[in-house]
């Protein structure tokens, strides 16, 4: 046996997603970290030992421009090149090679942090160190650091060092939320495990063991929808626990758990009831994935109406967009749903203050453990969203190094900075726009070599008939005015189209939600021919607008297969994937899905000029669709490369430029079998640039940086030592991915 004691700037104790992209954050601004998990591999609920799918504020597909950018949108990206299969084994690497690319971060693998050593008095406490047995090696480690995470779920570090916590579900009236119960009551969301079955071509038997349990003796078949083609998260609801300790009686919950595996298979192995001959039940998770525990205690406590009414915080630091999503505390045992879901219109807010303990004052969390009520819980805790917590936890902890502070200190001091700083590492925030004094792009004259002439798609694409038997909405940004747009219809016989124009509530919002303007267009029989439809609206601030062509009988519109940027189909009807899930219909979000047209576009053409794409939309913008597209989209690169040009009146010293492309958020992209978008990368990328600059002393222009295969979102290219003050930055696009046009979201240059 081992013993020695190691110094870091920030320790991250977990080694999910959260912990992981806390680790890499903070390590990219030159902190020494100390990334410690107590599994042989990384990602948690994620990794190829729990298996579940990384779900986040896409919602599979229910919000709208929703994937997270900043760490965790590198690893979807990374994944889906990688891993267009969903294989977990895969994953697992994708998520390692993210860590060891990283030269601060010194990885610790089966390495449980058991002690943790802190002082001061209660609510003022303070932790001097945490100690870890590393299996296998022998070896125990103090590691000893100014600020610490916890990452590990369970709020283990915090519950160590003192903090307070929520266990189980608050009252009703502590927070005003109507789904809360109206006693407090000690019950949490159970744990899975979860099973991969595999065909192997022929016939093969299955003899259960005796452990398995008879599902015949329970709810299950009545209650569950069971098919023998399923596999994997798609049987999430095989849950328990939620009336135990999940902690203390983890062991229970997973022997349980994994009988009831056995039961379901030989249900559909040796019933009759399934086609199932030639499938083999192929791998059985043995560690619990665990969905509930301790909820550290922070300044700010999460809550229902912040999740459904989209709270507004000057500390917002990360997004979500998952809904309340709560099952029974019995489990797989109930009668009734296996989840009660409700949405928000829009993704919603996490605030800083809950990601730092109130009572412990270096010590920050992420993930699971974030200070939530139990309900709000239910929406923040998908391993995307934790990730996106940890991301911002990371630098966070890395500002208040710099500072010399803890972190109610950065909040309570430098909060502005820190969402600077998020945003300038491309993390995934809403509604914060760059006005970072280090990005010189925002003293610079903006130009480009052209613009997207039409908000509506081209003629190139695919053209499909669409009959009017449902209302639907077409969302399109409006910058500065809408003044009328013309739609390509058919109609079996005279008649008139009634056409709205709906305001969308919040700017990250995509669902009609207040009447701006109505109007009823005559149509005459015939066949396809362009309507003119004068429909208005003038926001005080780019705005997205949800036009609304109301159903109408014996009236055809057309869909195309090209989506153009900032553009979204909505239809007016119900969709539900699950049939284990009850969602609450009263949402917008609900009623107007976009995934029965999604990546299809109503063909339209806007009838007046926007400056919805213009080229300052790449700078000082917000890095996300927010009121519109916040990018800039050239005219066609069949006409030739574009480019996208700063000058100033004074020459800059730079330290590099920082590009971020469009990787089109609203596409979902899930790590293992969810579903699977065909592309290997997002089309709308850049795909092959150069950045060039002229200098105070030269005419001519000098590229510091080219790329011809580029799949990442965001870049950041150093500008050469000793060049000398820059009067203009150019980047230049040759090729995207697939888009027509080039579309980029960020051109910085910084300080």
């Amino acid at each position: 046996m081992r013993s020695h004691t190691a110094e870091y700037d920030l320790v991250v104790v977990g080694g999910g997603l959260a912990g992981v992209a806390a680790a890499i954050a903070a390590a990219r601004l030159d902190r020494r970290v100390a990334l410690i998990n107590n599994r042989p591999v990384l990602g948690g609920n994620s990794s190829s030992e729990v298996r579940v799918w990384v779900c986040g504020a896409t919602a599979h597909g229910n919000q709208r421009w929703a994937r997270e950018n900043g760490i965790i949108g590198e690893l979807y990206l990374e994944n889906q090149y990688r891993n267009p299969d969903g294989n977990p084994i895969h994953w697992d690497d994708v998520v390692l090679d993210a860590v060891r690319a990283e030269p601060n971060i010194s990885l610790f693998l089966n390495t449980d942090v058991r002690d943790v050593a802190a002082s001061g008095p209660e609510g003022e406490r303070r932790i001097e160190s945490v100690t870890g047995w590393t299996m296998g090696a022998e070896t125990e480690t103090t590691f000893v650091a100014p600020v610490f995470l916890d990452g590990t779920g369970d709020g283990l570090v915090g519950h160590l060092a003192g903090a307070r916590a929520r266990l189980g579900k608050e009252a009703r009236e502590e927070f005003d939320e109507d789904w809360a119960p109206v006693e407090a009551e000690r019950t949490f969301l159970g744990s899975t495990l979860l099973f991969y079955t595999k065909d192997v071509g022929h016939p093969v038997r299955f003899v259960a063991p005796d452990s398995a349990k008879s599902i015949l003796d329970t709810p299950i078949p009545s209650s569950r929808i069971i098919r023998s083609g399923d596999s994997g998260a798609h049987y999430w609801w095989v849950e328990w626990g939620g009336e135990l300790d999940i902690v203390h009686d983890n062991e229970r919950i997973r022997d349980e758990l994994r009988s009831v595996i056995l039961g379901i298979w030989d249900h559909i192995k040796n019933s009759g009831e399934f086609d199932a001959d030639t499938l083999d039940l192929e791998w059985i998770g043995n560690v619990p994935g665990k969905r509930e525990y301790r909820r550290l205690v922070g300044d700010y406590t999460l809550h229902q109406r912040d999740v459904i009414e989209q709270t507004r915080f000057d500390d917002g630091v990360a997004f979500g967009g998952w809904s309340i999503d709560l099952h029974p505390k019995e489990g797989m045992y109930a009668t009734g749903a296996g989840a009660v879901q409700r949405f928000s219109n829009g993704v919603f807010e996490i605030p800083f203050r809950s990601l730092y303990s109130a009572d412990v004052e270096n010590l920050l969390m992420a993930g699971r453990d974030v200070s939530a009520t139990h309900i709000a819980f239910g929406a923040a805790r998908v391993m995307a969203t934790c990730a996106a917590m940890g991301e911002a936890a990371g630098t966070a902890a890395s500002l208040a190094l710099s500072h010399g502070t803890t972190p109610r200190g950065l909040y309570e001091r430098h909060r502005d900075e820190l969402r600077q700083l998020l945003l300038r590492q491309d993390a995934p925030l809403i509604g914060v726009a760059d006005t970072d004094p280090s990005d010189l792009a925002l003293r610079a004259a903006v130009s480009a070599s052209g613009v997207r002439a039409n908000l509506g798609p081209g003629e190139a694409g695919a053209v499909e008939p669409y009959p009017l038997a449902h209302d639907v909405g077409i969302v399109l940004p409006v910058h500065p005015r809408l003044d009328g747009i013309e739609l390509r219809v058919a109609a079996e016989a005279d008649t008139e189209l009634e056409v709205e124009v709906f305001s969308t509530g919040l700017p990250q919002n995509v669902v009609p939600e207040h009447l701006e303007h109505r109007v009823t267009v005559p149509l005459a029989a015939g066949p396809a021919s362009w309507v003119h439809v004068p429909v208005q609206w003038e926001p005080d601030a780019p705005a997205n607008a949800v036009v609304v062509v109301r159903a109408r009988e014996g009236v055809t519109l057309f869909t195309t297969d090209e989506l153009p940027p900032g553009i979204l189909t909505l239809v007016h009807t119900s969709d539900a994937d699950d049939q284990n899930v009850q969602v609450s219909l009263d949402e917008l979000l609900v009623q107007w899905p976009t995934k029965p047209l999604r990546g299809r576009s109503i063909v339209f053409r806007s009838a007046s000029g926007s400056q919805a794409l213009a080229a300052d939309r790449a700078v000082g913008g917000y890095h996300r669709p927010f009121g519109g597209p916040n990018l800039w989209a050239s005219e066609p690169l069949t006409q030739g490369p574009a480019w996208l040009r700063l000058d100033w009146t004074d020459a800059v010293t730079s330290r590099e430029i920082v590009l971020v492309f469009d990787d089109d958020p609203d596409v979902e992209l899930n790590t293992l079998h969810h579903h699977r978008d065909p592309h290997l990368v997002m089309p709308s990328l850049v795909r092959a640039y150069r950045v060039e600059v002229k200098t105070a002393d030269a005419a001519d222009w000098q590229v510091i940086a080219q790329v011809d295969d580029n799949r990442r979102r965001r870049r950041a290219h150093p500008v050469p030592a000793g060049l000398g003050g820059i009067r203009s930055a150019r980047l230049v696009v040759k090729a995207t991915n697939g888009a027509a046009e080039a579309r980029v979201v960020a051109f910085r240059v910084q300080e």
